[in-house]
């Protein structure tokens, strides 16, 4: 999103806080401008605080190639405080004063060229742009054209949601008429008529249609490539095996692939995620299918994305995630209550967001909730070993560890492990724990007890160190770091 802002515009004011210096957003917006090769005007905010310390900001710029005009660079460094509006002024004629000096002039004749910035769907309206002129003028009537969408435009409106007639270059608008929704970013041209829109957008498609055709043709070809191999590969296997043979083998390899039991299926089913995400506007949709872009855990559990859209999440939307067994994920959207009630009765997760980072972590609570849990052992009691012997049962020779417990309590009922040299030798249960004769449950801190293991062929050396410990289930977590 920054990197389109920096494309469409001609002058970057990158604000830095006083307080806090440069962060990583920081150095983002620097690299995006450079890559736009568009000039940057500094503004300094928040210098109305006691902490603030715009020198240090400007000394941390110059790691980054932003050299003020205090240090002998062509950056100019205004100090405003967004609060009082102290300075706002300033900053104003600095960036008037670069225009200037760059002679930065739009032609207002001729055919309209802009950018869209936003698209979204409103209701009553129909898709909705925001976009920045950036030639000609706009007037009601225009036919537009922009990605695969074009546009007669009904009617426009400023910043301010007052209704406009024309719009000039540098001027941000919103723009209703058009048939489908452009993508933000998508470059607007104005075009004669309705039937030259109508030809550009088939032809677009087309394109589209032919590249699409073009990738599947080269993944057919690839499939088609293994398929040969495991074919040839088939044939040097069985080729110099009686028919007879070749038939009992084949019929061998196609029991061994039976079916998936229920119990597998439905371990199978828990390892994916499918969701469905909507937002408010095109671009939210973007950060968020970028974001999940990045996940690499699929070996944990498979991230299925089966629809994502702009607008209120519908019926449709809930059917769908039933379908696949889904969970819908709404960004700045609503959801009506006839639509929950519906979501409800069928079983559907529906989760509202308005912050993408609470929407990602949502995402990452999900996905962990689908891990097995992990084990792990919670130590109760420690008994080091002072002797060995061996007592006669029946007609065989039990082996018997004589220990001190030295911290903890040894319970008899939980599990134990044999620790020899710092490595774990045995893990069990016990079949007998004595204090001197008598047989007991619990041995505390400080008291001798004899025991010995369900494994007759451990033997027991002094020295040996025996950990009683319990087992806990504790909720798994997603390895997948979105990076933020």
């Amino acid at each position: 999103m920054r990197a389109r802002g920096a494309r469409v515009t001609d002058i970057v004011i990158l604000v830095v806080a006083a307080d806090d210096g440069v962060m990583k957003q920081t150095v983002e917006s620097i690299q995006h401008a450079k890559d736009a090769h568009v000039p940057i005007v500094l503004a300094i905010n928040k210098c109305d605080k006691a902490e603030a310390d715009p020198e240090k900001v400007k000394k941390e710029l110059l790691a980054y190639d932003v050299v003020c005009e205090d240090y002998g660079g062509d950056v100019q460094a205004v100090h405003v405080s967004a609060l009082t509006g102290e300075n706002m002024m300033g900053l104003a004629e600095a960036t008037i004063a670069l225009a200037e000096m760059l002679e930065l002039k739009a032609d207002p004749t001729g055919a309209v060229e802009g950018t869209v910035i936003e698209s979204f769907t409103d209701k009553g309206r129909g898709p909705v742009t925001t976009a920045i002129i950036q030639r000609g003028t706009l007037r009601k009537g225009s036919i537009l054209v922009a990605g695969k969408s074009w546009a007669k435009v009904r009617s426009m409106f400023d910043e301010n949601g007052r209704a406009v007639d024309e719009a000039y270059p540098s001027m941000p608008v919103g723009i209703i008429g058009w048939r489908d929704l452009p993508s933000a970013g998508d470059e607007i041209l104005e075009v004669e008529s309705e039937p030259r829109a109508r030809e550009v957008v088939d032809w677009r498609k087309y394109e589209q249609e032919q590249e699409k055709n073009k990738e599947d043709l080269k993944l057919i070809e690839e499939k088609r490539k293994e398929h040969q191999e495991a074919h040839r590969k088939d044939r040097e296997k069985y080729g110099t095996l009686h028919w007879k043979e070749r038939s009992y083998i084949k019929y061998k390899e196609k029991r061994q692939q039976q079916p998936l039991k229920l119990k597998e299926k439905l371990e199978r089913d828990s390892n994916v995620l499918p969701i469905i995400v909507k937002g408010d506007v095109d671009g939210s949709v973007e950060a968020i299918l970028n974001i999940m872009d990045t996940y690499d855990a699929s070996h944990e559990c498979e991230l299925e994305l089966v629809h994502f859209g702009v607008g209120d999440i519908s019926e449709n939307d809930v059917n769908l995630a039933e379908t696949f067994h889904g969970v819908i994920y709404g960004f700045n959207v609503n959801a009506g209550n006839v639509i929950q009630q519906l979501a409800a009765k069928k079983g559907v997760k529906i989760k509202l967001h308005k912050v993408i980072y609470r929407l990602i972590e949502d995402l990452q609570e999900e996905l962990s909730s689908r891990l097995p849990c992990i084990v792990e052992e919670h130590p109760v009691g420690e008994a080091s070993i002072l002797a060995t012997f061996f007592i006669t049962e029946g007609k065989k020779k039990v082996p018997v560890a004589g220990c001190r417990v030295q911290k903890g309590q040894i319970e008899k009922q939980k599990k134990f492990k044999l620790i020899r040299n710092g490595h774990v030798i045995w893990k069990g249960s016990l079949i007998s724990l004595k204090h001197h004769k008598d047989d007991t449950s619990v041995v505390k801190t400080g008291m001798d007890c004899g025991l010995s293991l369900d494994e007759e062929k451990i033997e027991f050396k002094v020295g040996d160190a025996v950990v009683c410990y319990e087992e806990k289930q504790v909720p798994a977590k997603t390895s997948w770091d979105p990076g933020f």
